[in-house]
């Protein structure tokens, strides 16, 4: 019986595949690298996230707990925030869908192959001996995600409401303004990527052994399971729609853009 050969070790960047393989992880790694920037220096600019004589709300600041908008929850800035840092509602809050992107497995798999060359492509040469994969820390840390999926859905639920009262106008009442539509159109989009999650999936109906002995629990994970066929997609097509979003409210408040009003 003859024996079956074991695979070759690949230098870093070695394969014979002929296709563009490298091009998926280069474009990764553009899109997130000018998302994180962005959403860095959006994050701390504390200015232009909202639109006087709107409801307008940047979702890079929503929920916005201490600040001077009329959004405010609880008031200004609040007292125990350090001296150091420069204040922005956006600080308070961001950490919640970072850390939800960050860990989503699809997001997992894209990053680390585009930064991390973990690896760069299937049957490419990475630039490591062993696998390690997230067995050890701090990728151990990952498995916090179905943690921040809880918080993710609860962040639906408030730029929900955002969208929602973006339709009326302070003194005038119900209005469509092209920002309401942005707004609305990034809920759709965060509402996507976040009922697709896989652990979304598995507890809606995942961990049962006969999804059939609750019809609740059936419609629920296929529901969910439409939408994870696509995750990918939802990813960036929300990633996208979120720094848009902030974009609009931020350009309009500078007097860059207008809101036309359609109705």
């Amino acid at each position: 019986m003859a024996g079956i050969p074991l695979p070759v070790r690949r230098s870093f960047g070695e394969t014979t595949r002929r296709d563009r393989w490298w091009l998926p992880p280069a474009l990764v790694f553009v899109g997130l690298s000018l998302f994180i920037v962005y959403a860095t220096w959006a994050a701390f600019q504390s200015a232009h996230y909202w639109l006087p004589g709107t409801n307008y709300l940047s979702p890079f600041y929503s929920p916005e707990l201490f600040g001077t908008s009329p959004h405010a929850w609880f008031g200004s800035a609040p007292p125990w925030w350090p001296g150091w840092l420069p204040y922005s509602p956006a600080l308070l809050i961001l950490w919640a869908p970072a850390g939800f992107r960050a860990t989503c497995y699809y997001y997992r798999g894209s990053y680390y192959k585009a930064f991390w060359a973990d690896p760069p492509g299937c049957a490419v040469g990475e630039p490591r001996k062993g696998y390690v994969g997230e067995s050890g820390w701090p990728l151990k840390a990952q498995n916090v995600h179905r943690y921040f999926m809880y918080v993710a859905v609860l962040f639906i639920g408030l730029l929900a409401y955002d969208a929602v009262t973006s339709f009326w106008f302070p003194g005038e009442g119900f209005g469509v303004g092209v920002g309401s539509l942005v707004l609305t159109v990034n809920v759709v989009l965060l509402s996507g990527y976040t009922f697709g999650c896989h652990s979304l999936r598995h507890i809606v109906g995942g961990r049962r052994d006969c999804l059939t002995d609750s019809p609740a629990c059936q419609a629920m994970y296929k529901g969910c399971s439409a939408l994870n066929r696509r995750h990918g997609l939802w990813a960036w097509m929300s990633l996208i729609s979120v720094m848009f979003a902030d974009v609009y409210v931020r350009l309009c408040s500078m007097g860059v853009w207008t809101d036309y009003r359609l109705i």
